[in-house]
């Protein structure tokens, strides 16, 4: 495996000299898988299109083990391997047909490119399904095929961009997993807004807001920033629209005794309510201000 240092200095991008979608990021990343979180049109997509070479930087610089990409992407590419938000496939083909068309893309041919097809169906899960139509795939099953193209050529680099989106709560355990299984001695960026996908396996964390870099460190730091914050209380059910006026409502959840009530506040919101630990979803709800989405 290719090593892997990826480095971002101060990288911005500017739709226009007012708007910037995203704005001075720093980050130095290595092995292991970075979950990317923010709120839609936080500027994830955006970062992640400048990471796959597809948009310069407006000002800044993005570096692959010590490269500037901007001016030498294949350094980058050869190595890069990528899911984009709008992932699409050719129905009439074959999930084999089609990751061989793909690979011939990539450049692979002959028996290397199919048995490098075939790894990688095995390795997302399709080999039996190898040769039915992709028309014919569920949601999750062609976004295992998205991975399966996205590792054709073994790559160092893995960017996956709101993969789980419109997957039923089965086929996004599935596809976690699965990202899990993959990391290894690669760099797994996952770009999402559900909390939920990287709870279990990123090892580390970047929350953006607003096109900029409001965290950076391992799930259980984002935690701890939430300690203290986090109250839970029963209350009577003509008191929830009041209670979520006045506060960030993690959870509620109807009881026999009425509605039980997570909410985040600096100080006690009730007499009744106690403070209980934190989980991720508390803290990054914490930390953005505003409900998760």
């Amino acid at each position: 495996m290719t090593h892997c240092a990826l480095s971002l200095e101060s990288v911005t991008y500017r739709y226009s000299s007012r708007q910037a979608a995203v704005n001075g990021l720093d980050l130095d990343l290595g092995p292991g898988i970075l979950g990317l979180l923010g709120p839609n049109g936080a500027g994830k997509s955006t970062l992640m299109r400048m990471l796959a070479t597809m948009t310069r930087p407006s000002a800044g610089r993005i570096t692959w083990n010590g490269i500037d990409i901007a001016r030498e992407p294949d350094a980058l590419r050869t190595s890069l391997g990528y899911l984009p938000q709008d992932f699409g496939v050719y129905p009439a083909l074959s999930a084999r047909e089609f990751l061989g068309f793909l690979a011939a893309v990539k450049g692979l041919s002959g028996a290397k490119a199919r048995d490098r097809v075939d790894a990688c169906l095995s390795m997302v899960g399709l080999g039996d399904a190898a040769d039915r139509r992709l028309g014919d795939f569920s949601g999750g099953m062609r976004q295992r095929v998205g991975i399966a193209q996205a590792l054709l050529n073994d790559p160092a680099l893995l960017i996956v961009d709101e993969p789980t989106v419109g997957l039923d709560p089965e086929e996004r355990m599935r596809f976690r997993h699965l990202l899990t299984d993959l990391a290894g001695e690669r760099l797994v960026i996952l770009s999402t807004h559900i909390v939920s996908d990287v709870e279990a396996s990123a090892t580390s964390i970047a929350v953006m807001t607003t096109g900029e870099l409001r965290f950076h460190g391992t799930p259980e730091q984002l935690i701890a920033r939430a300690e203290g914050h986090v109250w839970e209380w029963t209350i009577a059910p003509e008191r929830l629209a009041e209670v979520r006026q006045r506060f960030k409502l993690c959870a509620s959840l109807r009881r026999p005794d009425g509605i039980r009530v997570r909410v985040l506040a600096d100080h006690a919101p009730d007499a009744d309510a106690q403070c209980v630990a934190p989980e991720l979803e508390d803290a990054y709800t914490w930390l953005t201000g505003a409900e998760a989405h």
